[in-house]
């Protein structure tokens, strides 16, 4: 049995026409790791290699706004990633943005193994899970577009070693399917003073990740937001992204049911 689990479970009994994720929630590293320690520096663990800063507090609070449920990670991204594929070659980072990770430069196949078996299975398999009981609870109401619809919170870094920095204070990432990403860049490019990426800073077509896996896999709706870390490192930041994600998301689900009304295609 693991140390720890594998995920937390926030508003569980909220709407279930909306699914909040939140892939990188924690930087806490299980004692079957190494003993609980990667062999980085505290100020290493601190930052966004090791998890999205932010982003647990960030969905918090959307969960309370929006009343909708949650699945976050409770492990670190640098113990195994849980928004890669099983067969990705990033599943546990050796090295990234220049740190090496010691615990993991070594890591055997076995110990990959453990670690999917520990902690990145049990997480998705929580989240799928949670979509069957939302499809559950939504037998016989009416939507146009199949819910529940996800939305998956992440943060980045305002810059990466020896690279320019980011313009983005947001980015929204998708692959094929823009049925909620195309009216949520719309929407929060119309907050005064945003710069809103589409598909930036990172791109939403990666086969395997969680958006994949539960979203598109499945015809789900879905988006995954991505929000420049430093905006949302305190209580204050993740209180305004909190505000404006909470009046995004509704109306570009909203959008989005209407153009399903209207016969429009999906994107």
């Amino acid at each position: 049995m693991p140390s720890m689990p594998a995920y937390e479970i926030a508003n569980e009994d909220g709407d279930p026409a909306l699914l909040l994720l939140c892939d990188h929630a924690s930087n806490a590293v299980p004692r079957e790791v190494n003993g609980g320690d990667l062999g980085l520096p505290p100020e290493d663990m601190a930052r966004h290699i090791a998890y999205d800063v932010g982003a647990r507090g960030l969905t918090l609070k959307l969960a309370q706004r929006l009343n909708a449920p949650a699945a976050l990670s409770t492990f670190s991204r640098l113990v195994i990633d849980p928004n890669r594929g099983e067969d990705d070659p990033t599943l546990v980072m050796r090295l990234y943005d220049g740190s090496v990770i010691p615990a993991n430069r070594h890591a055997t196949g076995q110990e990959v193994a453990a670690r999917l078996g520990a902690w990145h299975r049990p997480y998705h398999g929580a989240i799928r899970t949670m979509i069957t009981r939302a499809q559950e609870r939504l037998e016989g109401a009416s939507y146009a577009s199949p819910r529940p619809a996800i939305i998956s919170i992440h943060s980045y870094t305002p810059q990466l070693k020896n690279r320019p920095p980011r313009p983005w204070h947001a980015g929204v990432l998708w692959d094929e399917d823009a049925r909620i990403a195309g009216p949520l860049i719309e929407l929060l490019r119309d907050e005064p003073g945003l710069v809103v990426g589409d598909n930036e800073p990172y791109t939403g077509h990666l086969q395997g990740d969680t958006m994949w896996e539960h979203g598109t896999k499945r015809g789900l709706p879905h988006a995954l937001i991505e929000v420049r870390n430093d905006l949302i490192a305190d209580d204050a930041g993740q209180e305004r992204w909190a505000d404006i994600l909470a009046r995004a998301i509704p109306a570009a689900i909203a959008r989005m049911e209407d153009a399903a009304a209207a016969g429009a295609p999906a994107a």
